[in-house]
């Protein structure tokens, strides 16, 4: 009889996949009694502390270097705090609540979101803002590019995707500062989409088959950035990023956090996540890449999309929680 022999790293990881999904429930559910009520820093404040506890059962010894909250002082998952259960050293980015205006708001596409990968495979990003551009997998690589025009990165995509530049559509926020980045794109033929808050549920959509975008382009949080990094990573899409200092205190703050590296170098998406990477999100308000939290009577239901690097999975994971039986 043939015994058959796993590999217990990767038994390992699968069981972190699903326990990460628990985190973001947990974080999602405490943060939709919050949904539409005006006030973003107590809906931020109850998904950390959710996310908190449910990150007391993971059999990790987890240090977040990715935290959230430090550019509009709401509560956060500090840089440096640890995190877990014990046992393998794992690098942990966080945002508790990925647009907490929109869950204020009862807008869409509020997300909860955590990020897993060895120690030191994730950039130690301040909490600044970060330039970024992202396309989907299987494209030619370098396919777009930082450094070039909006123009030039719309027509090679255009000819990789064999379509017109007015089929692309293109995704940013919609902020004064991409108010040129708009008009150029546009007056290239492709359509915008803007979004009022919530960058790396744009990211994400940027590689995936089902989804309207084709490109997401321009400057968000440096956070968030490396968490959408770790997404992208996950689907083999294709990211650069930049870190955008306003100040010499910001450019002396990430050489600190990241010794002997040029700050303003053009990251590639392995200078902000590399290794096996794992992702979990789930949806608070619903939106185009998951549906939000649904009660009805005892029971929650919540809708999370959770991936890996390593296999290039997606898994979509509809949980229907009983408050009769359920702890978090």
């Amino acid at each position: 009889m043939t015994s058959i022999r796993q590999n217990p790293y990767q038994v390992t990881d699968r069981n972190l996949a699903l326990e990460l999904v628990r985190v973001t429930e947990a974080a999602a559910v405490a943060a939709s009694a919050w949904t539409g009520r005006g006030l973003k820093n107590e809906a931020d404040g109850a998904a950390v502390e959710a996310m908190r506890r449910a990150f007391d059962t993971v059999a990790i010894n987890g240090t977040v270097v990715i935290g959230e909250g430090e550019m509009d002082e709401a509560p956060m998952l500090f840089i440096g705090e640890n995190v877990g259960a014990g046992g393998p050293g794992m690098d942990i980015a966080v945002d508790p609540l990925e647009g907490t205006n929109l869950c204020a708001k009862n807008l869409p596409n509020a997300l909860t979101v955590v990020a897993l990968a060895e120690s030191g495979n994730f950039l130690h990003a301040p909490d600044i803002y970060m330039d970024k551009i992202v396309v989907g997998p299987n494209l030619p690589e370098g396919v777009v590019d930082l450094d070039n025009s909006i123009e030039a990165n719309l027509k090679a995509l255009a000819t990789a995707k064999k379509c017109a530049v007015s089929d692309l559509m293109l995704c940013t926020l919609d902020r004064e500062r991409h108010e040129e980045l708009i008009t150029r794109a546009r007056a290239a033929g492709a359509r915008v989409t803007l979004l009022s808050d919530g960058d790396v549920a744009a990211a994400i959509a940027a590689c995936l088959d089902d989804s309207e975008i084709d490109i997401y382009v321009g400057s968000g949080g440096a956070p968030e950035g490396v968490l959408a990094a770790a997404a992208v990573r996950c689907v083999h899409g294709q990211m650069q990023g930049r870190l955008l200092f306003e100040d010499d205190a910001q450019i002396e703050r990430a050489r600190r956090m990241n010794p002997g590296a040029d700050p303003s170098r053009k990251l590639a998406l392995e200078d902000m996540a590399r290794g096996d990477v794992l992702f979990s999100a789930t949806g608070v308000t619903g939106g185009a890449l998951l549906r939000g939290i649904r009660r009805s009577g005892i029971r929650t239901v919540t809708h999370s999309l959770v991936m890996r690097s390593k296999s290039g999975t997606i898994r979509f994971v509809e949980g229907h929680h009983d408050y009769q039986t359920k702890t978090w």
